[in-house]
Order: C-alpha cells, then sequence, then structure tokens
C-alpha cells in the first residue's frame, strides 16, 4: 500500500538576516492511508514549516516528499497548487471564509478553478454542507454564522474537491470548549467513518487525543512518534465498537 505521505530527510531553512535558521533538520516520517496524526510541539518547533511542506506552500531546502506515490519536492509552483486542489484539504484556526458570500458560495469555491460545471458545483457544494449538519444555513453569510458554524463551513469546503488528505493546523484554536469537541468529533467521525487521512497541528493535549498517533516536534526533529490516547483506548478494548472517546 502506498503511503499518504512520506518525507525523507525533510529540511527547511531559512535566513533571519546574516544568520541560517534551521527550521526543519532532516525528518522521515511515513503515515499510511486512513491514519489520524496529531502534530505537537513548543511555538518555533517546526511544526507549522512541516503542515505547510505537506500542503504543498513550500518547498523544503532538502530531502525528498511524496504524497500518495508522487515526488513532490521537485515541482513549479503551478504543479503543487494543481496538486492542492485535488488532493489535500485544508482547515485553518482562521476560518478564512469570504465575509460578503453565503455558505453556499464559500464552498463552492474551491471548485471553481477546476472546470466544473455550475450545476455539479452547487451539487457538490450543498452536499458538502449537508455531511456537516449546515443543509439548511446555505443561504446565511459568516457574519450570520457562530463560530462552530464557520468551522463547519470551511471543513465543508475542504472536502468539496474530495481530497486524500485533510491538514487541519489549530483548527480548535478560535473556539470554545464544547465546540471545540464538536468539530474534533466531525474530524474523527470523516477519519473513522470515511477513512479520510486526518493530519492535525494542535497545542491542546485534549485535542491531540483524538489522534491515533501523535509525532512531537522540537527544534526542527521529531523527538517522539507514539500512539495517541484514541489508539491506546482500542487497544485496551475488546474490539472498536467498545471504544470511548476520550
Amino acid at each position: 500500500m502506498t503511503e499518504v505521505i512520506e518525507t525523507r530527510g525533510l529540511k527547511k531553512d531559512f535566513a533571519r538576516g546574516d544568520v541560517r535558521v534551521h527550521a526543519l533538520n532532516g525528518i522521515s516520517v511515513s503515515i499510511a492511508p486512513g491514519e489520524f496524526v496529531a502534530i505537537v510541539g513548543k511555538s518555533g518547533s517546526g511544526k507549522s514549516t512541516f503542515m505547510n511542506i505537506l500542503g504543498c506552500l513550500d518547498r523544503p531546502s532538502e530531502g525528498s516528499y511524496f504524497l500518495d506515490g508522487q515526488d513532490v519536492a521537485g515541482l513549479s509552483a503551478d504543479e503543487r497548487a494543481e496538486l492542492r486542489s485535488h488532493k489535500i484539504g485544508f482547515v485553518f484556526q482562521a476560518f478564512n471564509l469570504i465575509p460578503r458570500t453565503s455558505a453556499l458560495e464559500n464552498v463552492e469555491l474551491p471548485l471553481i478553478y477546476n472546470g466544473i460545471s455550475r450545476a455539479e458545483q452547487t451539487r457538490r457544494a450543498r452536499e458538502s454542507l449537508d455531511k456537516l449538519g449546515l443543509g439548511e444555513r446555505v443561504d446565511h453569510h459568516p457574519s450570520e454564522l457562530s463560530g462552530g458554524e464557520q468551522q463547519r463551513v470551511a471543513i465543508a469546503r475542504a472536502l468539496v474537491n474530495r481530497p486524500k488528505l485533510l491538514l487541519a493546523d489549530e483548527p480548535t484554536g478560535n473556539l470554545d470548549s464544547r465546540t471545540s469537541l464538536e468539530i474534533m468529533s466531525i474530524l474523527e467521525q470523516l477519519n473513522r467513518g470515511e477513512g479520510l487521512t486526518v493530519i492535525l497541528v494542535t497545542h491542546e493535549d485534549d485535542i491531540a487525543a483524538f489522534a491515533d498517533r501523535v509525532l512531537t516536534f522540537s527544534d526542527g526533529e521529531v523527538v517522539s512518534d507514539e500512539s495517541g490516547a484514541r489508539a491506546g483506548k482500542r487497544v485496551r478494548a475488546d474490539g472498536p465498537d467498545q471504544e470511548t472517546r476520550p
């Protein structure tokens, strides 16, 4: 089985004046289809840089990155943009919705650039919003939605192109505790129910506990790669049906 993510000796350097900063120092990680992986670490540990490379938003200084078996590191900006549009969905801490457009129009946006007919754009956007429980809110603007609803619109938008990989960067950072758990339950269902590969950056232990696997970053390196709390509960139970979410 082809890994969804495989990095080999990934390095990323930045110049700050006369100083060379080593943001990533040789990251080698494999992530299989259907995994739910949390990436944790202090600010400046390299986790956001790593996520930017995984999302084809940046290129490594050295090393290889394979997405669904394709060597990404040497692709041009246009080629990486094409790959992003078909294989990767993004969810951010800031919902990044367009204020003066409806929920439906926000979700349709990624489809506009893929040569899909107008009718199909609308059908797929409605389907994605229905999946997130927003079928009756399609005509509402972001200002008319709660924070949790706005993040669900953002998740619907991330899913509308039917990606192989969902990258979530602090997706609960602007939400209260109850709404955060609701959003994480949605991501958990997408992972467990539909087999979507999810990679999540978080500072919060209770959010990381939803993952099967936790990668801890420090000074541009992976210092631990452990089974998450959810995986531990599954091992202790007699079967997946008896697992309880932390």
